[in-house]
């Protein structure tokens, strides 16, 4: 009877150091997630570049490169997860907020406070779609994916409500 206990809590136990070691690699969730929102955080790195020469106010050039900042170190370890769909199109399958082509124009031809006025309700249109996407790998069982997804909910919120308050001014 011993031994079959001993037995039955050997079982229990490695399937705990199963569970533990799966928090390491990424789900297709997360791989998934990852797919989209490199080209999702490349096109804000690109309408942030479109700020940093088409607007002239300090605070959205400030912002601008603060995005880059963030959004350029969150692509690289997205990247590292190892996902067998990046450099596909698995990005385009969702397009949460992203700028249509046109839009991108419009951006790319506008200067000063029209620039900055198209920028601003883009990028929250943006952001919007990107807190959507990290909703996905919110409850991730890797914990660097869902501290992530808490990450980009966190900071694209606050960045958000700083976009309001700009275009209301």
């Amino acid at each position: 009877m011993r031994k079959l206990l001993l037995f039955i809590l050997a079982a229990l136990l490695t399937g705990c150091a199963t569970q533990e070691s799966s928090n390491s690699s990424f789900s297709a969730d997360d791989q998934m997630f990852a797919a989209m929102m490199i080209p999702h955080h490349e096109q804000a790195i690109q309408m942030s570049e479109l700020a940093l020469t088409n607007s002239t106010d300090p605070e959205i050039i400030e912002l601008a490169n603060e995005i880059k900042a963030a959004q350029g170190p969150e692509i690289e370890q997205m990247k590292n997860w190892g996902s067998s769909m990046m450099g596909s199109h698995a990005g385009h399958m969702m397009d949460e907020g992203m700028l249509s082509d046109d839009e991108m124009a419009q951006l790319k031809a506008a200067r000063g406070a029209e620039f900055d006025r198209l920028f601003l309700e883009g990028m929250i249109k943006h952001h919007q779609g990107a807190i959507e996407m990290a909703d996905m790998i919110l409850n991730s069982a890797n914990l660097e994916a869902a501290n992530l997804g808490k990450n980009i909910v966190e900071s694209q919120s606050a960045e958000i409500t700083r976009m309001r308050d700009l275009l209301s001014r």
